[in-house]
């Protein structure tokens, strides 16, 4: 089947434009050999069938990132017969270079001139016959949120799928690297057919993967390719350098002869929103603000709160769970043997229906419903960008740069997902300081709703915010920036660059933020709810050997040096199964007064610090491997419990009662 690829850099509309091709007919599945995920949909095109592949963005085609990786794969291989490639209209003259990268590697490209009604408010002009012409290739207006340039589009994706457009005359270098490009390029086996120029231009750019690929492929003419490699590095300045200017300078004279910009523009209330989110001394208020009223009001107070109680308690507590049980009673009435343990599996306290499709259904759900409803808006408006430069000098304290700040605000809606996002992260130091902060400092949204829940009923407290909440939440920010400091000490590895695309600041757009919540939340349905009932099922087969039993009496000692009753040993054994398991424990004891102020923000602590849930434990043991997941998870215990005997010794030495 004909295969048409979506590429382009982060933030052009390519998903958008992908879910107006392909519309539901769409799946999403990590790259063979990868876990990197791609988004694969059909459309009709001349008459046929065609796959549409969404791939991951990137910046050029020298990867630095597992996507980029997969997405120059994806081209190297020849996947797509014709690529679209998205560009912001705005931003045309910085984004041509990787333009003529795939003109280079001789792939048949259609050029999307995406963010049209932002171009004109700006008043950019393009001359789009004019570009057409200079370039050789069918270019098409587009704003993919409204749907505006689609049956353009679809119209030259099939003529470029009836009749190939002609080749273009390559971008010309200097004479000595023409000549290098050349000696490579004929070297090189037919398998690098249609695409000698561009790997020839990889190779000189000492790409080091490319570098395998031909080399595998050439036996000992590679020592020849080699020799000429080495050659071009010692003619004057290095390969790399005088590719990029060439580029840069072809793409701004096509820039100067298609595309009118005003000298000058008028101050919109977005730019200056956009200039305060990243300037330290309003940015950071503003991301206060942001934080209090999306994630402690919205998330916590209004979803934790007022939405989980109404569920938990008024439908599922009132009518759900006890009609539910009151039938198994009927069904199964015996009090011991195979029909009480058949009640225990579904119903009861820990039953598969009871415990995991109720948590699932009225705790967790709303909550993080209501998180990624937050997270699409940020994401929408093109704030996320912002953060991660607002944030980038403080975690380069931490061995992070501000990119990670995407999987880090991630992990507060799931930890289980935000652990597969580290891959977006440049080096592999990056990637496993930020597990290792996700799996012990960042609470997931249902923990941080239970907990939320819990500590903002106590009585005490400044500016709306008890003071139970405000020690939680600055422990773990101590935890955080602490342990990130000493792993960017004790973790090896090269330290990665910070770059993003700074989107223009907008108003979020209602359809895209429903759309992005409701995948996130298809997602949530068919990963984690599953994960649920396991869980319920493991907790099932503890009780039934009594292997939780021995566990939990292991457990008691330990608890009880941090002050806290043996109540709270169960919490912290089910919450390795679910992070909110363990915090609905907490709950349900602190509604019977069984923990006092002191001790439910020690049990808090200690148990958002405490082992990840069995969720994210497998995904780190995926991404990072078992003898890393193993070794951060055991540090984790450790540091949980002590830091949980610290604050009770500190609560116990001050006379501090919350």
């Amino acid at each position: 089947m004909t295969v048409i690829g979506i590429v382009g850099t982060p933030n052009v509309g390519k998903s958008v434009m992908f879910n107006n091709l392909t519309g539901r007919y769409a799946t999403v599945s990590n790259y063979p050999g990868t876990t990197v995920e791609v988004s694969r949909g059909r459309t009709r095109l001349a008459g046929g069938d065609v796959e549409v592949v969404d791939t991951p963005g990137m910046y050029s085609l020298l990867p630095i990132t597992d996507e980029e990786r997969v997405a120059r794969k994806m081209l190297l291989d020849r996947e797509p017969q014709v690529v679209i490639h998205m560009v912001d209209a705005k931003n045309l003259e910085r984004l041509l270079p990787q333009f003529l990268q795939l003109r280079e590697l001789g792939m048949e490209v259609v050029l999307v001139l995406n963010l049209m009604d932002e171009a004109r408010k700006l008043g950019v002009e393009l001359d789009v016959p004019a570009l057409r012409k200079r370039l050789g290739v069918s270019v098409v207006e587009s704003i993919a949120t409204s749907g505006v340039g689609v049956p353009e589009l679809k119209e030259a994706l099939a003529l470029r799928l009836r009749t190939p457009g002609p080749a273009a005359a390559p971008l010309g270098y200097d004479p000595a690297l023409e000549q290098a490009i050349h000696q490579v390029s004929v070297r090189l086996p037919m398998s690098f057919a249609g695409s000698e120029r561009g790997v020839a231009l990889l190779l000189l750019q000492d790409d080091a993967e490319v570098a395998e690929r031909v080399k595998a492929a050439t036996g000992a003419g590679w020592d020849e390719i080699r020799a000429v490699i080495a050659q071009a590095q010692q003619d004057g300045e290095p390969p790399q350098y005088r590719i990029a200017l060439a580029r840069q300078a072809e793409a701004q004279a096509i820039a100067q002869a298609c595309v009118r910009v005003p000298r000058s523009r008028t101050r919109t209330f977005a730019d200056r929103f956009a200039a305060a989110a990243i300037h330290p001394l309003t940015g950071a208020p503003m991301l206060a603000v942001i934080l209090y009223f999306g994630l402690y009001q919205f998330v916590g107070v209004f979803g934790a709160g007022k939405v989980v109680d109404f569920l938990e308690n008024d439908l599922f507590g009132t009518y759900v769970t006890p009609a539910f049980d009151a039938f198994l009673l009927r069904l199964l009435p015996a009090a011991d043997g195979w029909q009480y343990w058949t009640r225990e599996l579904f119903g009861g306290e820990f039953g598969m229906i009871t415990l995991g499709v109720t948590y699932a259904m009225a705790i967790v759900l709303p909550i993080v419903c209501l998180f990624f409803l937050f997270f699409s808006i940020l994401e929408d408006s093109g704030y996320f960008p912002r953060l991660a430069l607002l944030v980038d000098a403080l975690f380069k304290r931490i061995g992070l740069n501000g990119r990670a700040v995407i999987p880090l605000v991630l992990g507060l809606g799931c930890d289980t997902m935000a652990t597969m996002v580290t891959r977006i992260q440049e080096t592999k130091k990056e990637r496993i300081i930020t597990t290792l902060l996700l799996a012990l400092a960042v609470p997931c949204s249902a923990q941080y709703g239970v907990i939320t829940a819990l500590l903002v009923r106590q009585p005490n407290g400044v500016l709306g915010m008890s003071y139970a909440w405000l020690a939680w939440a600055s422990i773990l920010a101590v935890m955080f920036v602490g342990v990130g400091m000493l792993a960017s000490k004790l973790v090896k590895g090269e330290e990665a660059s910070f770059y993003m695309e700074l989107p223009p600041m907008r108003l979020p757009k209602l359809s895209n933020v429903v759309v992005k919540t409701a995948a996130r939340m298809k997602w949530y349905f068919l990963e984690v709810l599953p994960l649920f009932l396991f869980a319920s099922l493991l907790i099932w087969v503890g009780r039934l050997t009594h292997l939780f039993d021995a566990l939990i009496a292991g457990l008691v000692p330990v608890v009880g040096a941090l002050g806290l009753p043996s109540g709270t040993a169960p919490a912290f054994l089910y919450g390795f199964f679910r992070r909110d398991f363990g915090a609905a424990g907490l709950y349900s004891m602190a509604d019977t007064g069984a923990l006092s102020g002191n001790q439910l923000l020690v049990s808090c602590v200690t148990l958002t610090l405490f082992l990840p849930c069995v969720a994210q434990f497998l995904i780190m043991k995926k991404e990072r491997g078992l003898k890393m997941a193993l070794a951060m998870s055991g540090g984790i215990v450790v540091t949980a419990f002590a830091v949980g005997a610290t604050v009770n010794a500190v609560l116990v030495a001050t006379g501090i009662s919350l």
